[in-house]
């Protein structure tokens, strides 16, 4: 894996809270922290039906099956297809 350095400005109380942690735990944040914003942006965008849910899933890069896990803690009813269908269904015989 290649990497780049980045510098970050933070708020000294971030900064502190952060100052002891190693590489591997950082990331680990940064990658949670963008996967949950985009998910976040790509659900805002469907429920402006400026996308459909496929898309939102597409956009977000997570099955529509983990999409609609977060649609539902949100309160949004996501519409239920047969691609989400398999993908519950394969989860749960999986399990």
């Amino acid at each position: 894996m290649s990497t780049e350095t980045i510098t970050l400005k933070l708020p000294i109380s971030l900064a502190k809270e952060l100052n002891s942690a190693n590489q591997t735990f950082l990331i680990n944040i940064l990658e949670r922290g963008l996967r949950d914003l985009k998910i976040e942006q790509a659900l805002n965008q469907y429920i402006q039906n400026d996308m459909s849910f496929g898309a939102a899933a597409e956009q977000a890069n997570v099955p529509q099956s983990i999409l609609a896990r977060y649609a539902y803690a949100k309160g949004i009813e996501p519409p239920f297809s047969h691609e989400t269908l398999a993908e519950e269904l394969g989860e749960i015989s999986c399990q």
